[in-house]
């Protein structure tokens, strides 16, 4: 029974329909016969990044709210020669405090 071919349809846009179903199905076939190798490495570290992506994302935002002065970011970028971009990304991730920046850069360096 699942040799049996369903009837030619009547009008010709509905061949075409029936034409191209039948050359999807034909492709589906091919393609579940020969599955190309799978990356289980790849899979495990994308599927394993949900819980520890957000506690990430949440450490990002909390440092993104930090205000820092403009006489801190002048002061990093006068004597660690940075770009003011830069040195503020690098005060907020320190909470604002610039000798600890300061540390951490030349500890980083």
């Amino acid at each position: 029974m699942a040799d049996e071919q369903p009837p030619v349809p009547a009008n010709a846009e509905d061949r075409k329909a029936a034409s191209a179903l039948a050359s999807l199905d034909a492709n589906d076939d091919t393609a579940a016969s020969s599955s190309a190798p799978v990356d289980l490495a790849a899979i495990n570290k994308a599927t394993k990044g949900g819980a520890g992506s957000s506690a990430a994302t949440a450490k990002d935002a909390a440092y993104k709210n930090v205000k820092v002065e403009a006489a801190d970011v002048a002061l990093l970028v006068e004597e660690l020669e940075l770009p003011k971009p830069k040195a503020t990304e690098l005060l907020k991730r320190h909470e604002g405090d610039a000798v600890k920046a300061m540390r951490a850069y030349v500890a980083a360096a």
